[in-house]
């Protein structure tokens, strides 16, 4: 199941919704606990097994960190959660590297990702870690446990949650009708994102990126890398929204996950916006642990590209991703050795500068294989039937890019620069509100209800 489905919109939401509002806040855990565990088990009933497995192991291992800080349990506890992990989604990409280098013939059998794997498991580790830490103690009650690891609104796309942040709202929060309207109204901004934005720049990056490589124009390749950079942006983002929103209407709240990124000044600053939860998690247990900057500027280099490869190698069992993180690397340490700032002085040329860089990354990351990432770079920058008819510049296509551009920051940056007090600009805003709310809604539903293309990008994550 998937937030951007009628299922969600019209049954499960709508139920779980009423229900959590009339129960009594003693038991309002465990219905979230439950509704968790179906909303998972609706698409993969064979993988809650290990989603329970999991809320089971970290449980025990979290009370053994906590009772003498054991690194024993610390230890296992990791293991348990990295070798998940490495199973489910490493273990075939391991055992082709080996057949590829050894000339071996091991079979393998292909096994389906459970959905949202990475992100929890990273949640799983960063809570034992923490323990260890002394800076937060471990949970004794298994189902305020279970709803930290399995929570609904951010399962299978993030942000990632850590414990210390979400800890107190678990025992105790407040559920209110304003803030579940603050919720619907960032979770409909979240679905508008995905579906009238992300789902159409999805079908022209789709098209254009299923084409022999061979037969792309260099139009058709500018306009399918552009079309995926939105599509991933605003389908990412918009799930962020609508986890946001529904944690909102639940009485949680989730920290932000993207900032902008696309009017970043360098490749520092995007990752400062980027998905700012991974970038974080990486920064809290794997940078500093490595030494971070402390150590020199050769180890400083050294811990930052560790982490990019950690990064790309995080977001799926490919040497596409593995190279996408090490490019994303090698500019992080460029810019440590020649601060953009200063070379290029002027803002809009650092943002083109930016986005130049993040747009060649992409081809990395959607293409199926390194020889397409290449052979699609090329026709990007080696002009190739430059006169072909664009099939792909339709009228749809036109206005989800005039959207996606202007949603993307400049509508933030125009509302930044309007000369008004900020109590009339938010007077402004509350009026508007409700009625691009219910536009954005009407919408949404009805390009759904259209059965519009909704793929899923998450599957490998």
């Amino acid at each position: 199941m998937v937030f951007s489905s009628l299922i969600f919109l019209w049954l499960f939401l709508p139920i779980v919704l009423g229900v959590y509002f009339l129960a009594q806040d003693k038991y309002r855990n465990l219905l979230l606990l439950i509704a968790s565990l179906f909303f998972y088990a609706w698409g993969e009933p064979i993988y809650i097994l290990v989603m329970i497995f999991s809320i089971l192991a970290n449980y025990v291992c979290g009370r053994f960190i906590g009772s003498e800080k054991n690194k024993l349990a610390l230890v296992i506890g990791i293991i348990i959660n990295l070798s998940l992990l490495g199973v489910f989604k490493y273990c075939g990409f391991v055992i082709e590297n080996v057949n590829a280098l050894t000339g071996l013939n091991i079979a393998i059998k292909p096994l389906s990702l459970p959905i949202g794997i990475s992100f929890y498991t990273f949640q799983s580790i960063s809570y034992l870690v923490d323990i260890y830490r002394g800076v937060c103690a471990p949970q004794k009650n298994i189902i305020k446990m279970g709803l930290f690891i399995s929570f609904f609104p951010q399962l299978i796309a993030g942000p990632i949650l850590k414990y210390y942040d979400i800890a107190a709202q678990i025992d105790n929060r407040q559920v209110t009708l304003a803030g579940a309207n603050e919720g619907a109204t960032r979770f409909i901004i979240g679905l508008g994102k995905k579906v009238i934005i992300a789902n159409l720049m999805a079908k022209t990056a789709d098209e254009i990126f299923a084409l022999n490589v061979l037969d792309v124009s260099t139009p058709e390749a500018w306009g399918g890398i552009i079309a995926y950079t939105f599509q991933i942006y605003f389908d990412f983002s918009g799930y962020s929204d609508m986890a946001i929103g529904l944690g909102k209407m639940f009485g949680f709240k989730i920290n932000e996950n993207f900032n902008y990124p696309y009017i970043a000044s360098s490749i520092k600053d995007f990752w400062r916006r980027w998905h700012i939860s991974l970038s974080t998690w990486f920064k809290e247990y794997l940078y500093i642990p490595l030494g971070g900057n402390r150590e020199g500027k050769l180890k400083t280099y050294r811990n930052l590209l560790i982490v990019f490869f950690m990064t790309g190698l995080w977001h799926g069992a490919s040497w596409n991703f593995v190279v996408w993180g090490m490019w994303h690397g090698l500019f992080i340490v460029l810019e440590k050795i020649i601060p953009i700032e200063k070379f290029l002085r002027w803002r809009p040329i650092q943002m083109i500068y930016t986005m130049i860089i993040v747009i060649c990354g992409w081809v990395f990351f959607r293409a199926n294989n390194l020889s397409y990432a290449v052979a699609y770079l090329k026709r990007m920058f080696v002009p190739y039937k430059m006169d072909e008819n664009l099939s792909f510049w339709t009228r749809e296509f036109q206005i989800a890019l005039l959207l996606a551009v202007v949603c993307c920051g400049i509508v933030s940056a125009l509302y930044q620069q309007i000369p008004w007090s900020k109590i009339w600009k938010q007077k402004i805003v509350n009026a508007l509100r409700p009625a691009f709310c219910w536009m954005t809604l009407y919408l949404s539903i009805l390009l759904l209800a259209s059965n519009t293309y909704n793929p899923f990008i998450y599957f490998r994550f």
